[in-house]
Formats: structure tokens, C-alpha cells, sequence
């Protein structure tokens, strides 16, 4: 007999959900189906559900406090995206989870560590008292791209870390979909949190090292962005090494690229396109000043998104005997993620003075 497909539903209904998350589920409709897409307006939610039928034609429509309610205590919904306001996500993250719920939230993680301490304090009282745990996973495409998981095997070959640079150079300007986004504005540390999680999450899976401490500098140049909009940083890596983490807003010559010297040979991961296709070009420099380059296409949302159905069906099929998700996804990598970058921001309140990492 064929097993049914697991029932998911997906909070919010914005230009991510509309442009990424619809698409993108499509692509693997045949493991699971979309039961419900919420959004706190009616006509937010109807939009979106709209395109969905595209794809998944038994879609409803669901809005407001009522509809919150009905997702949560639907029983035959094993699974919700939470694709809302940074704000909202982990109230609403840990409503779902008292549930029984799986959840896969977007990032940040949280607003700040304080945030995360008294969140991840509430997940562990919440799976002390079900059966069986539900996952609570960050959405964080950079840990599944495919450049990323390549340099990683990659980095073994250029020997000890002697320094790391992360130059984010951003094109956050009024052309951006995101650009008028109402709670990125309001959201502590605005755009340097909100994108640069992305760029930190990225360097931590490359040198697989945590970050004990920071020293970073911080302005507000362009009054159409929130403070502070420029960032530099000084890191101190766990295995001794130290590097740097430079990230502007809105720059009008974009350009983002993580470098990795080592004693043996350097590697480097920038984004660009090569032919229409977007995606990171890996360059791997030995002993020689010999290269070799290899270009991956963007598909670490295809990637999270697949993981994540994956690995709800298998907790469902092995119900109380305790599976283990895939460690890309945990909640504990994003809280590392947006503490990582608080920590540069405070640095940044205190002149440059060295703050130490909070641990998760």
C-alpha cells in the first residue's frame, strides 16, 4: 500500500514565500502535500495561495488569529515553514513546536542572544514533556550550497589557516524587493543582521572553527538604510587563527567573496554569473600559484527545503525512537550565526572594544 504524503503549511506570504518557497516546493511536490498557506490579511494569504494552485491545486487559504489556530491544531499538518516578520517567527516557532509540530523557521534565527537564550530554554522544556522531539530547524540555503559543501572538502589540502577575509560589498538599494521591508527596518542591527547571517553562516562551514571573539567598527553612511549600514570586524577563530569580516549595505560595484589562506595553498569562493547562471565560482590556488576553478549554480534553497521534508517524514516514520535531523539545519547553527554578529555590533556601540562570543 502507498504511504500517504506528509501534510505541510507555510506561515507568511511575501515576496520569499511567493518567489522561492512556492517555486521551489514545487519541484519536490511529489513528497509531500501544501495543505495551507497563512498570512495575517486575507488578501496577503489569497496571493499567494493563488500561485501555489499552480502547483498544488488543494491549497486553502488561511488568515488571522482563527486560521493561526487551525494550522496548530490541525493534527494531519506534520510540518510549517514559518516565513514571517523577524519579530514574530519564534513566538509563533514555539506555538507550533507545543503542538508536536516540526518546524522550518526562517532566519535569523532570533532578534538577539537574549532572545535565543530564553527560545532555546522554552524548546527544551517543550521536548522534556512530548514524546517525541520536533525538529526546530533555521532555514539557512548557505550551508547547503553546493560551492560551499565543495571548498569545505577542499580546504584540507591548503594546511594550517594563516587568515580569513569575508568581503560582503551589498546592493541593498531602492531596485531591491526587500528594500521597503517595514521589520528589517525595525529589526535590531536591520540589514547587516538580516543578510549578514548568510555571509557568517558561510564562514563558519568553511574554516569549521567557532568565533571566540570580536573587535568591529561600525558607521551609518546612507540615511535610506537603517544603522549601522558599514561594518569591519577583526575575529578571532577557536584553532588560533584571525581574520576579517567587512560588510557594506549598499555598494554600488557589488561584490561578496570568502578567502581562506593556508600554508599550503589558498581557496576562494565569489558570487557572480557565468553565461545568465547565477551562482559562486570556487578557485583553489596550491603551492605552485597553479588554479583551478569550478563554477556551482545557486540551489541550497532547493537543497534545505528538500532536507527538511526529508527529514520531518523520517522523524514521523520513526516516531519516539529519537532521529536525528541533519546538523545544517539546527536551531543551535543559527543561534551561532546571529550571535557571531551581535557580537560585531555591540563592538561596533563600544568602539572597537573586544567583545567575547556568547556560546550556544
Amino acid at each position: 500500500m502507498e504511504k500517504e504524503a506528509i501534510q505541510i503549511a507555510i506561515l507568511g506570504a511575501g515576496i520569499f514565500v511567493r518567489t522561492q518557497y512556492i517555486p521551489r516546493l514545487a519541484e519536490i511536490s511529489e513528497l509531500f502535500t501544501l495543505k495551507a498557506i497563512w498570512s495575517r490579511s486575507e488578501e496577503s494569504a489569497r496571493g499567494a495561495v493563488e500561485i501555489a494552485q499552480k502547483y498544488f491545486p488543494g491549497v486553502v487559504c488561511k488568515w488571522g488569529d482563527k486560521g493561526l489556530d487551525e494550522i496548530i491544531h490541525d493534527d494531519s499538518i506534520i510540518g510549517v515553514a514559518v516565513v514571517l516578520a523577524g519579530q514574530a517567527q519564534v513566538d509563533i516557532s514555539l506555538r507550533l513546536l507545543e503542538a508536536g509540530k516540526h518546524v522550518l523557521q526562517e532566519k535569523p534565527a532570533a532578534a538577539s542572544t537574549n532572545e535565543l537564550e530564553t527560545a532555546l530554554s522554552s524548546y527544551k522544556c517543550i521536548c522534556a514533556n512530548l514524546p517525541s522531539q520536533p525538529i526546530w530547524a533555521v532555514a539557512e540555503n548557505y550551508r547547503f550550497e553546493p560551492a560551499f559543501l565543495e571548498c569545505k572538502k577542499l580546504m584540507a589540502d591548503i594546511g594550517d589557516m594563516m587568515s580569513v577575509q569575508v568581503i560582503v560589498e551589498g546592493s541593498m538599494s531602492s531596485s531591491n524587493p526587500y528594500f521597503s521591508s517595514t521589520w528589517r527596518r525595525n529589526f535590531s542591527g536591520g540589514f547587516i543582521l538580516d543578510m549578514g547571517v548568510h555571509f557568517i553562516a558561510g564562514l563558519r562551514m568553511l574554516v569549521d572553527s567557532e568565533i571566540v571573539s570580536v573587535s568591529a567598527m561600525t558607521s551609518h553612511v546612507d540615511a535610506t538604510l537603517p544603522p549601522p549600514d558599514n561594518i569591519s570586524s577583526l575575529f578571532q577563530l577557536e584553532n588560533g587563527c584571525s581574520g576579517v569580516f567587512v560588510m557594506v549595505v549598499s555598494s554600488r560595484s557589488p561584490k561578496i567573496f570568502w578567502r581562506v589562506v593556508g600554508f599550503k595553498g589558498t581557496l576562494q569562493i565569489e558570487r557572480g554569473n557565468i553565461d545568465g547562471r547565477h551562482g559562486y565560482l570556487v578557485s583553489f590556488y596550491n603551492s605552485d600559484g597553479q588554479s583551478k576553478n569550478s563554477f556551482f549554480t545557486f540551489s541550497g534553497v532547493d537543497d534545505e527545503l528538500k532536507t527538511f521534508i526529508h527529514d520531518i517524514s523520517l522523524a514521523t516514520l520513526k516516531k519516539g525512537s529519537g532521529y536525528e535531523p541533519d546538523p545544517r539545519l539546527s536551531y543551535l547553527e543559527g543561534a551561532r550565526d546571529v550571535a557571531v554578529l551581535e557580537a560585531m555590533i555591540e563592538s561596533g556601540t563600544k568602539q572597537g572594544a573586544l567583545v567575547k562570543l556568547k556560546k550556544f
